[in-house]
């Protein structure tokens, strides 16, 4: 029941926001160009949908793949900094660097090197994802309780079963703190690629709708990007529910529901 107020909470803040924009732009006749109403925009995105709806299929693609290569990637590494102090000494400052570098000034390169199709593009979400998925799986990793780790291997667990029982589980609020900033960003770097080179998809739908000074459009377009985004980003949080329904984070909104008596 707390859960169902909770939405209906922030459904009614939302809608409140959108009738606020309507009224403004109504009441103060404000120019199409400088900033549509919310009815123009759903509208005109109703209008246009057989163009957005495959621009959005084509965007996706490489914002899933980035993301989940960045995921096992990142994970994997993480994994290698934390047990290889040799690695950890090696790799480690090379990613502060790499990180450093402006992903948008690189770009170009990546179509030099990979061509122009979906390798390119996943190059680049992957690139933007990857760091924050790294830090908080090192992070995660480096601050399981000794007393807990000790306590394991007083049972003689193996070194295997330690880590899948005992480190793993531990370390997993975290792995997913980063998997939620990484998604976050996917959305964002898909559309950077496109917006360097591409045909097709939402980045460049628009330029093209900000060319034309389209900017119900744009909106439109900036709408969809922002619902890709969240979709994956709820897919996440859906499986951290299901992975870590112990933790004191999935727990914490239930005892403050409790507490409030809503």
């Amino acid at each position: 029941m707390g859960g169902w107020m909770r939405q209906a909470q922030t459904a009614a803040s939302l809608i409140g926001a959108i009738l606020a924009w309507e009224l403004a732009v109504r009441i103060f006749k404000t120019p199409e160009y400088i900033l549509p109403a919310p009815s123009k925009v759903l509208y005109d995105l109703f209008r246009n949908y057989a163009a957005v709806l495959p621009a959005s299929y084509y965007t996706m693609q490489p914002m899933v793949l980035g993301f989940l290569v960045a995921v096992v990637m990142g994970v994997l590494l993480a994994l290698l900094v934390v047990y290889s102090p040799l690695f950890e000494r090696i790799f480690y400052p090379l990613l502060v660097v790499l990180q450093i570098i402006p992903k948008i000034a690189v770009a170009p390169l990546f179509i030099i090197w990979v061509g122009f199709g979906l390798p390119s593009k996943v190059l680049l979400v992957f690139l933007l994802s990857f760091f924050p998925i790294v830090v908080n799986s090192i992070v995660a990793f480096k601050s399981i309780e000794s007393d807990v780790y000790d306590l394991a291997k007083s049972y003689r667990a193996s070194r295997l079963k330690i880590f899948w029982r005992v480190e793993l589980p531990s370390a997993l609020p975290s792995l997913f703190a980063g998997f939620k900033v990484a998604a976050a960003l996917s959305a964002t770097a898909a559309v950077v690629a496109e917006f360097v080179a591409s045909d097709n998809g939402l980045g460049y739908l628009l330029l093209n709708y900000n060319g034309n000074l389209n900017t119900s459009m744009t909106f439109a377009v900036i709408l969809v990007l922002s619902l890709l985004g969240l979709i994956l980003y709820g897919v996440v949080e859906l499986v951290e529910r299901w992975a870590i329904p112990w933790h004191v984070s999935q727990r914490r909104d239930d005892f403050t529901v409790g507490k409030s008596g809503v």
